[in-house]
């Protein structure tokens, strides 16, 4: 199929997931009637060990390679070549946090305007994230300058005690705003956007993807959503956490599906692809018995140690009094039926702020509301975090909303 021209009223973008494992592409067309995002091709292509670690790029010039031929074969079963795109960020340095600031206002009485909200916004923002990038700074070990912001969302607003969406056209005193600032380091962030330069890419929006995962479940119930989403990549595991619609914080810690191909390449004294493979048909149930449960019992040490991470990380959450109780689970490394084993039993969400026991779940495609899927191709766990990275693009348009006025804050902080 030959390339053809794009339509005036169609507007076409891709969405890029590079993995530890895997370089994911999609090509989706906007539906603007919908609101809805269709897509039109996919593509992906293995990553070599030398590539990426821990979900940072350590070789430009391999993942460039191996993004171009993912594009290559999305454009091919897409039949357009578009530029704009989003690309995801992940690994352990990625941090994101939710901060809570009060603003006082002079005028009660008046009816809060466009004006006023974006001066709240600007001097809001600018305060979470000097408190943000100081603490993430401290955390990681970089100065402050290298440091940089990757997005931004407004996750709760209320007007003297009294929940809203969209302050304008409110009266009342305290303004009280949630802001979730996702930082990663300058060099990670500067790897990318060479990455997309190099391409010929227009990079519209890098995204830390633990953030796109948590915002992607739509529906009508969005705004009462609360979960903790687990993506689990081929060099990290990624935590979000949504309470009432609002992304909490995010974290992120360096055990991945290769920390257990690792394992098993030890165990069977064979080559790391050859692991890779046996880890693969053990998550499908082909191995014979034997091998089976010499396999199992490698993998449950190392998912052990996994879920002593997830604990860790769910313990840095210390301002919620309560986490969900729903734990909803994606990426490549959840199909090891290990890591659900070992989540559902034992205690070890007593020792952690949850009203009862968690009740564990795999995300599926579908659950990304506003994607369709027309390439029949959007089968598995491991599809959901490049179609929630081009769902964050849908709603990427500038308004006179509250997320709007932010985008355009945030635009001016990132130069």
């Amino acid at each position: 199929m030959g390339i053809i021209p794009k339509r005036k009223k169609d507007r076409y973008y891709l969405s890029l997931d590079i993995g530890t494992e895997f370089v994911k592409c999609l090509i989706f067309r906007v539906d603007e009637k919908e609101g809805k995002g269709i897509i039109i091709g996919a593509g992906k292509q293995r990553q070599k060990l030398g590539d990426m670690q821990g979900g940072a790029v350590t070789d430009i010039g391999g993942v460039v390679e191996n993004c171009d031929k993912a594009i290559s074969r999305a454009e091919k079963m897409a039949g357009v070549s578009p530029t704009e795109c989003v690309i995801g960020i992940a690994g352990e340095l990625v941090k994101g946090t939710t901060t809570t600031i009060h603003y006082e206002r002079l005028n009660p009485k008046e009816k809060i305007d466009y004006t006023e909200l974006n001066n709240i916004l600007n001097k809001v923002q600018y305060q979470a994230f000097e408190q943000t990038r100081k603490q993430l700074a401290w955390e990681t070990g970089y100065k402050e300058i290298e440091v940089k912001l990757v997005n931004a969302a407004v996750v709760d607003v209320h007007i003297d005690g009294y929940h809203v969406t969209n302050p304008i056209g409110f009266q009342g005193r305290d303004v009280s705003i949630g802001i979730y600032n996702a930082f990663a380091p300058l060099v990670h962030l500067g790897a990318l956007q060479t990455i997309s330069s190099e391409l010929g890419l227009d990079l519209i929006s890098v995204a830390a993807e633990p953030y796109a995962v948590a915002r992607c479940m739509g529906g009508e119930e969005s705004t009462e959503f609360s979960a903790i989403f687990i993506d689990i990549g081929g060099g990290t595991s990624d935590i979000a956490v949504v309470r009432n619609g609002g992304v909490e914080g995010t974290k992120m810690f360096a055990i991945g599906g290769r920390t257990f191909t690792k394992r098993l390449a030890q165990v069977l004294n064979t080559t790391f692809a050859k692991a890779e493979e046996a880890k693969i048909m053990h998550s499908s149930g082909e191995l014979d018995k034997d091998k089976k449960e010499i396999i199992r019992e490698a993998i449950l040490n190392d998912a052990e140690v996994w879920l002593s991470g997830v604990e860790l990380s769910l313990g840095e959450f210390d301002k919620i009094d309560m986490l969900p109780s729903r734990i909803l689970l994606c990426g490549g490394g959840s199909e090891l039926p290990e890591i659900k084993e070992v989540l559902e039993k034992g205690d070890w969400w007593k020792n952690l702020p949850f009203a009862k026991k968690p009740k564990i779940k795999f995300m599926e495609p579908e659950d990304v509301a506003n994607m369709l899927d027309n390439t029949n191709m959007m089968k598995s766990v491991q599809d959901i975090t490049p179609m929630a990275l081009g769902n964050l693009l849908l709603d990427y348009e500038e308004d006179e909303s509250i997320s709007g006025i932010l985008k355009k804050v945030v635009k001016v902080m990132q130069v």
